[in-house]
């Protein structure tokens, strides 16, 4: 059995690549016991002899912060918290990105700062491990005090509420309880708040987009790569002296891959008689790069994320302290989103000028790629459904985080709206998908009109596994088919094969 030992270490993207196996199950370190187990012994002594109210523990919630609970109702508090918020509508989250919630749930509570109980926390592994996915919608949080609504979604089953996905079958969860053999839970005070306070929606979406936005990165090297090469571009736009005197590290890094991917080209050695490329070649380490150095930036942020504590009121056994402050703001992730969606969307806006020119006619490569325009329409109509999907992107990529709506009757006055930011990351990330798909289509029936035998030995093993699912084009044909082989080439090979 493959497992994740939950411990004091910190987690980084290769344990989230990890984790996604659904066959690697959680393991909670004995220090971690130790931490949730005080932390809650420390709770239970500050109820039982505290006077001062406790938010969302002895008071209500938002702006009902300043209503007193009585003891007995504590339990049925943190029971309502959970059933009130769960008002998530729209789409299903898909199955991998709940088990990342559910992950990064469990890593949060382990800290030992939240007041959650052991039985509490070893269900939700319990659900990790057996592969049980709460449904959980995509619409419904502000991103603010945390994602509400879908944790409340997240956290009904605990209480034997709400639906699963166990075994393939989508069940309610008073039925998953029946066939585990499970009593629902009783939440104790500040278990539910524990529960729905955090970022753990935003962080999935972002940690499951970032783990595969790197694949992606080195994709559009390739692809663009490919492209110059059918293109016939020059190749001193990416010799090492030119970007060293800006040096921006995305661009040197993207310069010296190009540079890499492209040794041994015959084809590249070829007298030019043009002085200059169009910007979308000349360009390719200056656009790249700065995506690049902003995906960096973005998985730093979530880096920091996925390591926190992002619960509310935060337990401090050893300073005698519980603080209510705003750990669960989204803001720094919204804006991470915003930024990671602008970079790829920038790549994919980049790849789709590059399929245009290789279908214009010029550099001694026939009009739309086939031997025979005018009869055959050939590679025409794939660049308008890039130009369509680069267009969505721009529509997409107005941030969300610059917006915020007052909520909770003044209490909430500031939303990071964090959580739309991360799913309209998703559509953004699967469009540059489908443009790098139709790029390398189309370089590689470019490249099929040169000599490919003189092609970089990279690009030659590439376009040869490529041809081996798409074979060159002669006449017109259904395009639908080959794009959406072309997107699975790119979804389901690691571009680690070639470079």
């Amino acid at each position: 059995m493959k497992t994740h030992r939950i411990d004091s270490q910190a987690i980084d993207f290769d344990v989230i690549r990890k984790v996604l196996d659904p066959d690697v199950q959680l393991l909670l370190a004995d220090e971690a016991r130790h931490r949730v187990i005080r932390c809650r012994d420390y709770l239970d002594q500050r109820i039982e002899h505290g006077d001062e109210p406790i938010y969302g523990v002895t008071t209500g919630f938002g702006s009902l912060c300043n209503h007193s609970i009585s003891r007995t109702d504590l339990s049925t508090l943190q029971r309502n918290l959970v059933m009130s918020h769960a008002c998530g509508i729209g789409d299903e989250v898909p199955g991998e990105i709940v088990r990342l919630m559910l992950f990064l749930k469990i890593q949060s509570l382990a800290y030992g700062h939240s007041g959650v109980r052991m039985e509490t926390l070893d269900r939700l592994v319990d659900f990790f491990n057996h592969g049980i996915y709460p449904v959980i919608y995509t619409q419904g949080s502000l991103g603010a005090s945390g994602d509400l609504a879908p944790l409340a979604h997240l956290s009904l089953p605990l209480l034997g509420l709400g639906e699963v996905y166990f075994q393939g079958d989508r069940i309610d969860a008073g039925e998953l309880n029946d066939r585990m053999g499970w009593a629902p839970l009783e939440l104790a005070a500040k278990e539910g708040l524990a529960l729905l306070n955090g970022t753990q929606f935003m962080g999935a979406y972002g940690v499951w987009a970032l783990s595969r936005v790197f694949d992606l990165s080195h994709w559009s090297d390739l692809t663009a790569a490919m492209s110059l090469e059918a293109f016939m571009g020059r190749s001193d736009p990416f010799f090492e002296q030119v970007h060293r005197i800006r040096h921006h590290p995305g661009q040197l890094e993207t310069a010296e891959k190009i540079r890499k991917i492209l040794e041994g080209s015959a084809l590249m050695q070829e007298k030019r008689n043009y002085v200059q490329d169009p910007y979308s070649f000349r360009c390719i380490p200056q656009v790249h790069g700065a995506s690049k150095d902003a995906i960096k930036y973005v998985a730093g942020v979530f880096l920091h994320e996925m390591n926190a504590v992002t619960d509310n009121p935060t337990l401090f056994p050893d300073d005698d302290l519980i603080i209510s402050a705003g750990n669960f703001h989204g803001q720094p992730l919204a804006l991470g989103l915003d930024f990671l969606s602008i970079a790829l969307a920038e790549l994919a806006n980049i790849s789709e000028r590059r399929v245009y020119r290789l279908i214009s006619g010029t550099r001694n490569l026939p009009s739309f790629l086939v031997a025979n325009p005018g009869l055959n329409s050939g590679f025409m109509i794939p660049q308008y459904a890039a130009a369509s999907i680069v267009s969505q992107n721009k529509q997409l990529c107005t941030p969300a985080s610059i917006d915020s709506i007052e909520s909770s009757q003044g209490q909430e006055d500031h939303v990071s709206m964090g959580a739309n930011a991360a799913v309209k990351t998703i559509s953004v990330l699967h469009n540059l998908e489908k443009v790098l798909g139709i790029e390398l289509l189309t370089a590689c029936q470019a490249l099929g009109f040169r000599e490919t035998e003189k092609a970089a030995p990279i690009l030659r093993e590439l376009y040869n596994d490529f041809r081996k699912e798409i074979p060159f084009i002669q006449n017109d044909t259904l395009m639908y088919r080959e794009m959406h082989k072309a997107q699975a080439f790119i979804q389901e090979n690691l571009p680690e094969r070639y470079i």
